[in-house]
């Protein structure tokens, strides 16, 4: 699910798995930034998305200044 040849499909940060990016690509979510319209708990629903991958989410959206829809 890639852009365009050598771009990657998200920005995601690493420590956020395989399974999970594919869920949230599926999801429509492929930056950082368009997670700050949905919750966490929106997020866990997702087949892929655990605990691990919110928390990495998370320390990743905050550092930009950022946070999940209604945190």
């Amino acid at each position: 699910m890639k852009d365009e040849p050598g771009t990657p499909a998200d920005d995601f940060p690493h420590g956020v798995g395989n399974p999970a990016r594919r869920a949230l690509r599926a999801a429509g979510h492929t930056r950082l930034a368009q997670l700050t319209t949905v919750t966490a708990g929106e997020l866990l629903a997702l087949h892929g998305v655990g605990p691990k991958a919110i928390r990495v989410l998370r320390e990743a959206l905050a550092a930009e200044g950022l946070a999940f829809a209604g945190e």
